[in-house]
């Protein structure tokens, strides 16, 4: 534990956040997905899954502006944001009743679904592959009944033997669909980021 707060402390990304004001070195990697990508814009209808601590929030909030509206989800209390437009709430999202209730915290349809959920880390590859692929799954579950028709979701998952499976899955449901691993991610992680486009609709 001191040898990775100490790895964190000595982090360009984690200094640039706490001198830029982000909640976590995390918000780097939306951003630059943000620049090659295209995924958020102005106005936009934002539902950031596994938002805790809120640092994708926090650059959710800033390239919707306030003309959209960016609700954050997750297992634990998320501290508040002071903008009008930013709501956070307590759910789990593999949990069946998790679509409905995201649906009634938001002003209309999600054009935009964020997940960054990551399982607890049990060092054991396999497990930890498996455990992604289930929160990336619950996402694509909520965007295939909250998504507004033409939106776009972007989820991270761990390398492994079913990723392809998964990719393929995104492939039937959307559009466009890239792998990227941005700067900002650790270079021993084995954390890829999909990004989806033109969401097809049941």
């Amino acid at each position: 534990m001191g040898r990775h707060r100490h790895r964190e402390r000595h982090d360009h990304y984690y200094r640039m956040a706490k001198h830029e004001g982000y909640r976590t070195r995390a918000s780097f990697k939306l951003k630059q997905l943000n620049s090659r990508f295209g995924i958020l814009k102005r106005g936009d209808i934002v539902v950031d899954l596994g938002a805790a601590p809120g640092g994708w929030v926090q650059v959710a909030r800033e390239e919707v502006g306030d003309e959209g509206f960016v609700l954050g989800v997750d297992m634990q209390q998320v501290a508040k944001f002071p903008y009008k437009n930013v709501r956070v709430i307590v759910a789990d999202i593999t949990d069946v009743s998790a679509p409905e209730l995201i649906r009634q915290n938001l002003p209309r349809e999600p054009t935009v679904i964020l997940s960054d959920a990551s399982p607890k880390i049990s060092g054991v590859w396999n497990v930890d592959h498996f455990r992604s692929i289930e929160l990336a799954r619950a996402a694509l579950r909520i965007a295939d009944q909250i998504l507004q028709r033409g939106g776009k979701l972007l989820v991270k998952i761990f390398q492994g033997d079913m990723f392809d499976e998964f990719v393929k899955e995104l492939r039937e449901k959307f559009e466009s669909v890239k792998i990227s691993k941005p700067l900002a991610s650790r270079k021993n992680s084995a954390e890829t980021y999909i990004i989806c486009k033109g969401f097809k609709g049941l």
